[in-house]
């Protein structure tokens, strides 16, 4: 039986990017879909809830070879993570009014083919629905999975984690006071700082802008070493980390928010730390931890819901504000998870 046809507003990546992104690049499109699966398909069709601005998709602006993730089409919608309500379904896992999150389209609907991979269904409706953009969602298994897996922490070790105001950065603070670690993070403002050691219970914070010399503020709040570095930035700050590590000390590489705007990077000066030091540094990819979702949710869902753990969201208001919401991410501009709301249930 077929659907009516609905208008749905889109947002498109016009053509590649070098540089810094802007606006411009992007641009709104009216199309009209068919709210309905195509015949012996197991697609699902979906209205979107909410968006996730997260920092790799300023990644998938550019035109990449031999990258972990694959670039935008020009000319069509972006894609991301997001949460979004089941329409119609025509896989047997998903039925109609389910809530789900994973990925979807910058749009106001979306039919999704590749279910088995990209979608999953949100069980437990007592915390905000935006969560399952942040810590109920690929950021938080992105923190659960760098500190608890890659870094092996013990209690009692000393943490630094950078960007650490952002979606994964205020999480992985939480994960290493629990474990009765000392964590110190860095961010860009004053009042990115009081939120890291009044909300998130930080044992210290600095804003790195401040800084004249990085080594030397590391110095200052790590007197004897860094154990763990949780890396979100890269460039200077993984430099000025490198000498301030303890021998055995564990960086997990989780993004490098400084390189990705850069058309040629900047060179890493202090490798050979790894060596005296014996450091081991390991990137890792969120999707290889997958599996361990359903633990993590039993893990955090409780101490969500007692307060234990808080989470910050900046929340921008209709479609119309992703593109803006996206770029501001390079800037500093959110406080918090960035998240776009494009529709009530």
């Amino acid at each position: 039986m077929a659907k009516e046809e609905v208008s749905s507003k889109q947002v498109i990546l016009k053509h590649h990017v070098t540089g810094y992104p802007k606006e411009s690049d992007m641009e709104f499109k009216n199309t009209t879909i068919k709210l309905n699966v195509p015949e012996g398909s197991n697609a699902v069709v979906l209205k979107n809830l909410y968006l996730s601005c997260d920092p790799y998709m300023r990644l998938r602006m550019s035109k990449l070879e031999g990258s972990y993730v694959a670039s935008f089409t020009p000319a069509s919608p972006i894609t991301g993570y997001g949460v979004a309500k089941v329409l119609e379904s025509g896989d047997s896992n998903f039925q109609k009014g389910d809530l789900v999150w994973g990925i979807t389209g910058w749009e106001e609907y979306s039919i999704v083919t590749t279910t088995h991979t990209t979608l999953f269904k949100i069980h437990d409706k007592d915390v905000p629905l935006s969560y399952y953009t942040g810590i109920l969602g690929m950021p938080g298994m992105t923190a659960y999975a760098g500190f608890y897996e890659v870094c092996s922490p013990k209690k009692g070790e000393t943490v630094f984690v950078s960007a650490a105001s952002g979606a994964v950065g205020q999480l992985v603070g939480q994960f290493a006071k629990m474990l009765g670690c000392y964590v110190v993070g860095s961010a860009g403002s004053k009042e990115k700082v009081d939120l890291l050691k009044s909300k998130f219970g930080f044992d210290e914070a600095f804003n790195y802008k401040e800084e004249q010399d990085l080594d030397t503020a590391l110095k200052r709040y790590f007197p004897d070493g860094i154990d763990i570095y949780f890396e979100n930035v890269g460039g200077k700050m993984l430099d000025a980390v490198l000498l301030n590590m303890k021998l055995h000390g564990r960086i997990a590489v989780c993004g490098m928010i400084s390189q990705y705007n850069l058309e040629q990077t900047e060179g890493v000066h202090n490798l050979f730390c790894l060596i005296t030091k014996r450091i081991r540094m390991e990137g890792f990819l969120v999707t290889e931890y997958y599996h361990l979702y359903p633990k993590y949710l039993e893990m955090i869902i409780p101490q969500i819901k007692s307060g234990k753990v808080v989470y910050v969201e900046d929340i921008a208001e209709g479609l119309e504000s992703a593109p803006g919401a996206l770029i501001g991410l390079f800037s500093g501009h959110n406080i918090g998870k960035q998240v776009v709301m494009v529709s009530h249930e």
